[in-house]
């Protein structure tokens, strides 16, 4: 139920950065959005008005046509990026775009328009192209099949399919690489044309000599999941990761590698992390070095995710830095990338890394021979995936100021500093005057439930240059659970919270046990309480704000999307913390999500719940009766993560007990909203909610407001 909110991707934007080259001036539509949404702020009194009531240039329109997302990036041979970007004003269309040849240049659109990169596999996706050479080959969404496009200047660049149609999307491919020796694609497949609830996944290459259409050949098989086969320089050896249910690929997780036969087949294979009983360990990112060596992630023994090597002379698994924090993130996409090898002649063992420590991320160079990390200074305070390009560094971040973004680093000869920094691709222009209205989130930790137990949040307090409420007054509160439930809340600009924040709303993103980011003991406050911890922290997090004096007690809302949406109905059943609530696509009946749910997450709470007595007890659909507060729900119809039937069931069980309720279900949406206007309707819906039932004040946009049932 790992469902990110990424924020705004307007193409060939710039970031106002101290000390970093700067991009192209911006094209006319950038400027266009920029004076339309930039409002005066010459006077120097502010207007004194109730919280929530604040009129702010940062609208539901701003915010949803630059909620594009960042599906992913790679280089090609001369070192051009590419990166697919989410386009709501195209229904949330996944396009392959192509760095611009000159800066006084736009990126080019690499997929045609009647295609959209994108694969399902795991209901998640990431890994959805690779390239090669002069030609890429993508997933595209609507059948599934696997596509080889041309991206030279020369003949045509029409996609041509190279994997069967199975008359529909019922078979998916994701995290490909080239197979250079056997002129081969090996990528992970997911095959559901005989159960669309439990698929059958297994490792295949796909022959790319001739142009004919092939049946992949299977290559392994017999676990339940597999991710990252990567294949040596030379081409004989390939590793993998697979895990088996009840795990998820954070629990327990092995790393093998097999030997390649002449003819492609896997002849042998051993197991080098994880087969050990006696190490519960999660592992991720097998790479190979230049020089032939493996290199993963691991969180065995210290429980960070740390970076190890394989001594395949002696088999052993050994350290290359051991540092209290996490150099990976939990694996709900494909694709993960967050350490590279300098492309270095005379640099053979170093490796760019991000790591996350303390709710911050750092970018850093590891020397292998001397066990010793170097700490960049860039800009980003938090930071994704990253690449090692020509003499430079691609690195996918943002900052509590900055937007998400794409930079090219460019490092010293002697790869110890970062001399320059330029923006690729951004997610958002901020026009000066908007970024007054931007509210810096405070890192908070504050006490759990258990004594001597802290959690953090991120805390956002309202911020408008042309406003200000009374000094008795306490602003409103909108409190948000992330989703996974295994994921974290990130402090990034994220122009959806800056929408309540210049209203005048105090907001804070919670990172509640169990949340990534902090080891796996964190991460494992979770374990067979999913729905008591989360929902316990939350609370905590309201009151120590409260308490603080920092927000009002009497306006404490919560929202949540997915596994969040989840604690927020628990937290609304359950506890007495919160006034009112607001679900996207949440979960209400654990029972009936375990037997629903797709195939990665259909064991996913054996460990988070329990028994079957735990799986009643914290399901909010078991106990209408102590629901009192006011609760709207969001949906999208075609959700196979939590079906729609599950925000139904919460709705009229709601709207039958006389409590205020709304729902808004949307066509043609999945697990989390990618249209433009659904995206828009959310956040301002759940606004006019707030301030109708909760926030006593009027919002100072035109909203028509949903009918709330035992209200209107």
């Amino acid at each position: 139920m790992a469902f990110c909110s990424v924020i705004t991707l307007s193409r060939h934007c710039r970031s106002p950065y101290l000390h970093i080259s700067r991009a192209p001036k911006l094209p006319f539509y950038c400027r266009r959005r920029a004076s339309a949404i930039a409002m005066s702020s010459a006077s120097e009194t502010k207007l004194t008005a109730p919280y929530g009531s604040w009129k702010s240039p940062i609208t539901a329109d701003v915010v949803s046509g630059s909620e594009k997302r960042l599906g992913g990036f790679s280089t090609d041979s001369l070192g051009r990026l590419y990166w697919i970007e989410s386009r709501p004003t195209e229904s949330g269309r996944n396009v392959l775009v192509r760095q611009a040849d000159s800066e006084n240049d736009e990126p080019i659109d690499i997929t045609p328009k009647d295609f959209a990169v994108r694969t399902v596999a795991q209901e998640y996706g990431g890994g959805a192209f690779s390239i090669s050479g002069d030609f890429i080959i993508f997933s595209n969404y609507r059948d599934q099949r696997l596509y080889k496009q041309s991206i030279s200047s020369k003949g045509d660049s029409a996609p041509v399919p190279l994997t069967p149609d199975y008359n529909g999307p019922h078979v998916c491919y994701a995290d490909g690489v080239f197979d250079f020796r056997l002129n081969c694609y090996v990528t992970v497949r997911e095959d559901r044309r005989e159960s669309s609830t439990n698929a059958i996944t297994t490792i295949v290459s796909v022959d790319l000599r001739g142009n004919g259409i092939k049946e992949p050949k299977i290559l392994i098989e017999g676990n339940d999941f597999y991710a990252f086969p990567r294949i040596d320089p030379e081409g004989e050896r390939m590793a993998w990761i697979e895990w088996s249910h009840p795990n998820m690929p954070w629990d327990k997780s092995e790393l093998w590698v097999g030997y390649i036969s002449e003819n492609g087949d896997i002849k042998e294979r051993i197991c080098v992390a994880g087969g050990n009983p006696s190490i519960v360990e999660s592992l991720s990112e097998p790479k190979w070095s230049p020089e032939g060596e493996l290199f993963f992630v691991s969180d065995r023994k210290s429980g960070f995710w740390n970076i190890y090597k394989w001594v395949e002379s002696t088999n052993e698994v050994l350290p290359v830095y051991t540092f209290n924090a996490e150099f990976t993130k939990p694996l709900w996409v494909f694709g993960l990338n967050s350490y590279d090898f300098l492309q270095k002649p005379d640099k053979k063992n170093l490796i760019a890394c991000s790591y996350r420590m303390n709710g911050r991320s750092y970018l850093g160079i590891v020397d292998v021979m001397q066990s010793k990390l170097l700490p960049l200074d860039i800009p980003f305070t938090d930071i994704n995936n990253i690449q090692s390009g020509l003499d430079c560094l691609y690195v996918e971040g943002a900052s509590a100021s900055h937007p998400l973004s794409i930079a090219k680093v460019i490092l010293d000869d002697q790869k110890s500093k970062a001399v320059d920094l330029k923006i690729i691709w951004s997610s958002s222009y901020i026009s000066p005057p908007i970024q007054s209205y931007i509210s810096t989130p405070e890192l908070i930790e504050f006490p759990t439930e258990v004594p001597g137990q802290s959690a953090y949040a991120y805390f956002y307090p309202p911020t408008n240059p042309l406003f200000q409420a009374t000094q008795e007054e306490r602003p409103p509160l909108l409190l948000k659970s992330h989703g996974g439930p295994t994921a974290e809340a990130r402090g990034i600009l994220n122009l959806s919270i800056q929408y309540w924040t210049s209203r005048g709303w105090a907001f804070v993103d919670v990172n509640y046990g169990g949340s990534t980011g902090y080891g796996r003991e964190y991460r494992d406050r979770l374990l067979g309480r999913w729905g008591i911890t989360d929902v316990n922290d939350c609370c905590s997090c309201a009151k120590f704000l409260v308490d603080s004096g920092k927000v009002d007690g009497e306006r404490l809302c919560i929202t949540g999307g997915s596994a969040g949406g989840y604690t927020a109905l628990a937290a609304l059943a359950f506890k007495d913390t919160f006034k009112a609530g607001a679900s996207l696509y949440g979960v209400a009946d654990l029972k009936s999500l375990k037997a629903d749910t797709h195939k990665l997450e259909s064991h996913y709470l054996d460990n988070l719940v329990g028994d079957e007595n735990a799986y009643f007890a914290r399901s909010p659909i078991n106990f209408v009766d102590q629901f009192s507060c006011p609760m709207i729900l969001f949906q999208g119809l075609e959700d196979k993560v939590v079906p729609p039937d599950q925000a139904r069931k919460i709705y009229h069980a709601l709207k039958d007990k006389g409590v205020p309720v709304a729902l808004v279900e949307y066509e043609g949406e999945q697990h989390g909203f990618r249209k433009a206007e659904n995206i828009k309707y959310t956040l301002e819906q759940q606004m006019v909610f707030f301030a109708r039932l909760v926030g006593k004040h009027a919002v100072a946009d035109d909203i028509i407001p949903v009918k709330v049932d035992n209200l209107d």
